[in-house]
């Protein structure tokens, strides 16, 4: 589900609009224009418009201030955002005129940076980037409607990059590596969003094409790389044609604790792929303590495909399943040690190494199609599910299905993304 108003978004509080001088408390408005533009104008109106993303950067901006691209021009560089807004007063970065969307591409280094607090960035498109498309090294950041295509990542959430909201966006075709050589077991990139940072929620967004061929794994890729975050939601987001929706880890020492995913639709045309990858105590990137799936739909049709995988000393502290639904050609799951915590899900696959929670079969769930996962009628999905508490969802303000009806709370609910 991709939100149109940010100002009705549950995360948002309502009282912000997405871009543009239409913000609560507004401050001044600078403007750049990559054509028309000059580094010697005041900045501060369309025919007075800066040029270049450097200058551009240089920009004391304070609370309530606005800086807007404008649309139909490209720039080659790097756009640094280090300014402190407030709660109350963020600092809005967006886009003016007609046209595309402004491109900004930047060959060694990352298009976006957004290295202060409280902005609330929109309408930019970062593409062929050194890595990142958007780098978010800071806090009480609002990304929305923002897009990332040909990076080795879409959206980068840095280890410092804590309580951020990506939403309403678009990460297409993030498909590059940024290592593939000879070396074993090193190669990396081909993420739509990684998250080393903590605490931050990517919610309605759609995610495809993080696929890339690899040395070490044939193909790697991700929609959703988690490596030594802690506490990220991510919910609500359609992924298509990914090599993995999700695979979590952390260096040693580290932590990837308390991960939740719920509500993502997930499917696939190509010929492998997999929905989650965790590890325990047992793995060089393990153990990934705590994550949560629940009423998360997936439908990879293809034979070299896997639901999920909770390998090297699997337990319930590892990996919870509430309410899912997994259809497969492949293998449906994979647990080893004392095994997944398992209820309310219907799972479909020509494999499975898994033992079935409690309410849990293994039934085909009578999709509407491999593309629309919506349930039909005489679904064992429905009423399937164990009831959860609002905390599953993220909270009250995401306890909503993939197109958003509320999830009963009285009675069983659907299992899957879509209550029927």
């Amino acid at each position: 589900m991709l939100l149109a108003d940010p100002a009705a978004h549950p995360l948002s509080g309502g009282a912000l609009a997405s871009s543009g001088t239409g913000h609560a408390a507004a401050g001044r408005t600078f403007y750049v224009d990559a054509s028309q533009g000059d580094d010697d104008a005041r900045g501060t109106g369309p025919k007075d418009a800066w040029r270049s993303l450097g200058r551009a950067g240089e920009a004391d901006l304070r609370p309530g201030d606005t800086l807007l691209l404008r649309r139909g021009r490209r720039w080659t560089g790097t756009l640094e955002l280090s300014g402190k807004g407030t709660a109350a007063r963020p600092i809005v970065v967006g886009a003016y005129g007609s046209g595309a969307r402004p491109r900004i591409t930047a060959t060694g280094d990352d298009c976006v940076v957004v290295a202060g607090s409280y902005f609330r960035v929109s309408e930019l498109r970062a593409s062929r980037c050194g890595w990142a498309g958007f780098r978010v090294e800071g806090r009480y950041n609002d990304l929305w409607d923002v897009y990332a295509d040909r990076n080795v990542t879409g959206v980068w959430f840095t280890p410092d990059g804590a309580r951020n909201v990506l939403r309403g966006s678009q990460m297409r075709g993030n498909d590059r590596m940024s290592v593939d050589d000879d070396q074993p077991d090193n190669d990396s990139g081909a993420f739509g969003v990684l998250l080393n940072g903590d605490d931050n929620r990517v919610v309605g967004n759609l995610i495809t094409g993080s696929y890339a061929r690899s040395k070490d794994y044939v193909a790697d890729g991700a929609a959703v790389e988690v490596y030594g975050g802690d506490r990220n939601v991510v919910a609500h987001n359609v992924a298509r044609d990914n090599e993995t929706f999700t695979e979590l880890g952390h260096e040693p020492g580290g932590t990837a604790t308390g991960n939740l995913f719920a509500h993502n639709v997930v499917t696939s045309s190509r010929s492998r792929g997999s929905f989650l990858v965790t590890r325990g105590a047992g793995h060089s990137v393990g153990p990934v303590r705590g994550t949560v799936a629940v009423h998360n739909s997936v439908y990879l049709p293809a034979s070299h495909t896997i639901g999920f995988s909770c390998a090297d000393g699997c337990s319930g502290r590892i990996l919870t399943l509430r309410n899912n639904v997994v259809r497969v050609g492949g293998i449906i799951g994979f647990e080893d040690g004392s095994g997944i915590d398992d209820a309310g899900g219907v799972y479909l696959g020509a494999l499975e190494d898994f033992r079935p929670g409690r309410r849990s079969v293994r039934a085909d769930p009578l999709f509407r199609s491999r593309s629309d996962l919506r349930l039909r009628a005489g679904s064992p999905a429905i009423g399937r599910g164990v009831p959860v508490g609002l905390s599953w969802y993220g909270g009250a303000g995401l306890a909503y299905d993939a197109a958003g009806r509320a999830v009963p709370r009285s009675r069983n609910p659907d299992s899957g993304a879509y209550q029927y």
